[in-house]
């Protein structure tokens, strides 16, 4: 078995949970909820966008719980990796646009002969 940083989820570990904080819990669980209901956008969709945003907060609980739900929702492996390839973009297009601020640090910076 691989290990791993992250302790399991267990009925025990998520009953205490909502046993420390039973009314934040049951907001929480009723806006989890509502945000996944069918909408303007269909449930299937946003669990494809809840998989790419796990990718890109890099959580494994949301991860594995997300993939599922997308795949319970009706959506294809296909469209999983899809999503994941665009979370991947976005990420790697943020340290590409952020390259602008070190480009104009450096040329702030720059001796006066260059």
């Amino acid at each position: 078995m691989t290990e791993t940083p992250y302790s399991p989820t267990t009925p025990e570990i998520a009953a205490w949970r909502k046993q420390l904080a039973p009314g934040i819990h049951e907001a929480f669980e009723n806006f989890s909820r509502a945000v996944f209901t069918d909408g303007a956008l269909p449930e299937k969709t946003k669990q494809l966008i809840a998989v790419a945003v796990a990718h890109v907060t890099q959580c494994p609980y949301c991860i594995n719980g997300h993939t599922r739900l997308a795949r319970r929702s009706g959506a294809s492996p296909e469209e999983i990796m899809e999503a994941i390839w665009v979370a991947a973009e976005m990420r790697a297009g943020g340290a590409y646009a952020h390259a602008t601020l070190a480009l104009h640090a450096m040329r702030e910076a720059a001796p006066d002969d260059e």
